[in-house]
């Protein structure tokens, strides 16, 4: 007996029409995929990452998470988290941190399930498959959404865009380190197990 195979292209996006409750279901449902969803509802099945981009996401969620337990400052999240972002849009940056109080003020059943705010704080580390050009609009999506600092690690061209709310976009070539600067006070990246 053949087996038919259906041939898709990632990231998959798909029309459906879902209640956040449907879609948070989808994702519990399916917990081996990783889902987005637009502001316009668009659901965005993900592809995993190849094994280098895991292990260099992995250490710069190590660095964030180490130094967020050197604080009481905020929390920090994995790729895994999901966020209902203010425009309607479920997201899930690479890495991610979201201050105490904003943290706090939210429900447990909230925090159970796509916490209802933009972090304050968002990486995206590009992998061999991603566009450039859709993770720079991406970027501009958490700015939108109110988030104060984040970095698109682009290790392609070996540089990283920095965004903040109100600025231009610095682009810093071949980086050793970022700064957290008042965001992150006194957090700093080191890009050498992660650029290289």
């Amino acid at each position: 007996m053949e087996v038919a195979t259906l041939e898709t292209f990632v990231p998959l996006e798909l029309n459906l029409n879902l209640s956040d409750k449907q879609f948070f279901e989808l994702c519990q449902n399916n917990r081996n995929l990783r889902f987005e969803r637009t502001a316009t509802g668009e659901v965005i099945i993900m592809p995993p990452t190849g094994s280098d981009t895991g292990n260099r996401n992995g250490r710069l969620i190590q660095q964030l998470f180490n130094w967020t337990d050197t604080n009481d400052l905020g929390v920090a999240f994995d790729s895994s988290a999901g966020f209902k972002m203010p425009n309607g849009g479920n997201r899930s940056p690479d890495a991610s941190w979201i201050q105490k109080e904003r943290w706090d003020g939210l429900t447990e059943a909230q925090k159970q399930q796509f916490a209802p705010l933009c972090p304050d704080f968002v990486v995206e580390l590009r992998s061999a498959s991603d566009s450039l050009n859709e993770l720079q609009d991406k970027m501009r999506e958490y700015l939108e959404n109110g988030v104060r600092l984040g970095w698109l690690i682009d290790r392609q061209n070996i540089r990283v865009e920095i965004y903040r709310p109100g600025q231009d976009v610095e682009i810093i070539e071949s980086p050793e380190t970022l700064s957290g600067e008042d965001v992150l006070p006194g957090f700093v990246l080191d890009l050498g197990l992660i650029l290289s």
